[in-house]
Formats: C-alpha cells, sequence, structure tokens
C-alpha cells in the first residue's frame, strides 16, 4: 500500500536531530524556534526543481545533502547562526527507496551544518524541493551586500569551479578520479558557516557563491554602488580543475559557474592579519582576489594584462534568459 502524507513525514523526517533553539518542531502547525537575547532572526528559501537544477539521473542522497548546503550557504552570506530549516517536498510519487535515500543525504547535512528540521510540507507534483532556512545574528550586525568600501579587499572561501565541472559529467555511468572530485564538489559542498559567523565585526559587505563569481560580485558592487578589480591568476581552484581543463576554461568556470556555496566578502586591508588567523582556527581556505574601487564596474586582469569580462559569454547563473 502507498504511504500516505502523514506516515511518510513519519517514516522519513521526524527522527532528524533537534537544536537547542527548537521550541517546538514537526507536529503542530507551526514550529517555534527561540532566539538569543539581542539577536534577529535571518531567514531565506531556496527552490530546486528537476531538469532544472539536477537531472533525473541524480546521486539522491548527494541531492539530499545539496538541496540543504544551498539554503544555509545564504545563512553564512550574513554570518548567521543556524537555527533550524522547513522543507517543502513535491513527490510524483512515494516512492520509499528514494525517500529513504533523500532522507539519509538530507540527515547527514542536517547533523554537519547543526540545523534542524523543523517541519515542512509534503504534496504530490513534479519533483520540487524547497528549504526555508532561519538563524540569528545579533542585532543590527548581520553582513549584507550594500557595506562594502572603496579599498576594500576582496576574498572568497574554498575553490571555484569544480561544481560547474560536475555538469561536464554528471550523468556518465563512470568517471575518473578528478570527475569524482568534481561530483563529491556538486553533491557535497560545504559552506563555511562557523567561520562565516565569526566574520561580523571583521568582514563588511557578503554574499555566497551560487551563481558564479562574476554575477555574485556584481550583486555586491551593485548594492554598495562602487566596482572591483579582479585577479584571475588569483582565484582559488583546485589540482583537479586546474589538470582537466585549459586555463581559459578554468578561469571561466571559476568565475561563472555557480553552485560552489562558499563566501565571497570584502574587508578593510587593516583586517587581513585577523582574517588569515580565523581562516587557519577554522581550517579554510582563504584567498584575496582583488579589491573594491570607486569606480561601477567588474574590471579582470590576468598576469598584469586586461581581460574583458565579454570573453565569458555565460556571466552567471540566471533563471528565464
Amino acid at each position: 500500500m502507498a504511504l500516505c502524507e502523514f506516515e511518510l513525514i513519519q517514516r522519513y523526517f521526524t527522527s532528524f536531530q533537534q537544536g537547542s533553539a527548537v521550541v517546538t518542531g514537526i507536529g503542530d502547525d507551526c514550529a517555534e524556534l527561540s532566539l538569543s537575547p539581542g539577536h534577529t532572526l535571518c531567514t531565506s528559501i531556496d527552490t530546486m526543481v528537476e531538469g532544472v537544477h539536477f537531472p533525473k539521473k541524480v546521486d539522491v542522497s548527494g541531492l539530499g545533502w545539496r538541496v540543504l548546503a544551498a539554503a544555509v550557504s545564504d545563512l553564512g552570506a550574513c554570518g548567521a547562526k543556524p537555527l533550524g530549516f522547513c522543507l517543502a517536498l513535491t513527490l510524483p510519487e512515494a516512492n520509499e527507496a528514494w525517500l529513504a535515500d533523500f532522507a539519509r543525504g538530507l540527515a547527514d547535512a542536517s547533523n554537519a551544518f547543526g540545523i534542524p528540521l523543523v517541519g515542512g510540507d509534503t504534496t504530490k507534483g513534479p519533483l520540487c524541493l524547497s528549504v526555508q532556512v532561519f538563524g540569528e545574528t545579533p542585532a543590527g550586525k548581520a553582513l549584507l551586500r550594500s557595506a562594502a568600501n572603496s579599498g576594500d579587499d576582496i576574498w572568497v572561501t574554498g575553490t571555484l569551479g569544480d561544481a560547474r565541472a560536475a555538469l561536464d559529467c554528471l550523468e556518465k555511468n563512470s568517471v575518473s578520479v578528478h570527475e569524482q572530485h568534481f561530483l563529491t564538489q556538486y553533491y557535497r559542498a560545504e559552506p563555511p558557516l562557523k567561520f562565516a559567523a565569526e566574520l561580523i565585526g571583521i568582514a563588511r559587505a557578503a554574499i555566497d557563491i551560487s551563481d558564479g563569481l562574476a554575477a555574485d560580485l556584481g550583486h555586491i558592487l551593485h548594492a554598495s554602488k562602487l566596482g572591483a578589480e579582479v585577479d584571475l591568476s588569483r582565484l582559488p581552484v583546485s589540482g583537479a580543475l586546474a589538470q582537466s581543463y585549459p586555463r581559459e576554461q578554468v578561469h571561466h568556470y571559476a568565475l561563472t559557474g555557480g553552485d560552489d556555496y562558499q563566501l565571497c566578502f570584502t574587508a578593510d586591508s587593516n583586517a587581513r592579519s585577523a582574517l588569515r588567523k580565523l581562516a587557519a582556527q577554522f581550517d579554510i581556505r582563504l584567498t584575496p582576489i582583488g579589491g573594491i574601487t570607486g569606480g561601477r564596474e567588474l574590471v579582470l586582469q590576468c598576469d598584469g594584462k586586461a581581460v574583458d569580462l565579454d570573453v565569458y559569454k555565460n556571466k552567471g547563473y540566471q533563471h528565464f534568459q
């Protein structure tokens, strides 16, 4: 007999670990979350649709991890501490093998990111996954896109471009060692949440890298009404990416690929020492890639030579294009 909605929830989504901020979790009409004194609520929602954000032939457990990683990355961009998340799950059918794999990956991510599942909804229809996350920051201290200053350094965490490279091998039956690395980065991204929370008071503007560095840094520039200079030769990339593609394509993937779920942020040059110490404390790869300018454009260079951004026809993912 097919599972009904409430049996599905009970079997696969009620055993997740709960956090100290959860007053009331799954089982009531609303969840209750407790904020720390002097803190404000941060919330964001992310949706993934089959055929748009992931293929039909998908690592289901990896998808469970990925959908939560994408959502909590937005909390990291604001320096927020995770409190809880809700899942809206639209399924064409209640396939129990699929649900078991998905719930396992989601639970692994929930535990890794320290964010409990506190509610949601299930319905029948084309496969679609929506996650709404809740976090907290000290009142008035959240990292915002609009806070960059001319003269700030621009930093990024982790490496860029691997998730884009995964699209080249996503549906292969067998993959190389390098391709397996790309797939791991695609399905098991690790947004630097604890590091991000410690950036409050050090960083100025921040954003998560989900649509590609050029597009996401562009959002900071637009909100802050400033420009930037970025050195492509300083973009942090994995050995697997550097060894798998020509240099210009490596730069293309790192600049415009998206789905990295790392941080791009700006900070005063006087913060360099503190940032490097913080990165070492959390074992985070942290790379300065350029600086904020008084102009209004993103200017690229490589090895001391100007590079036209129009060379990279895709400047980042956008829906409805």
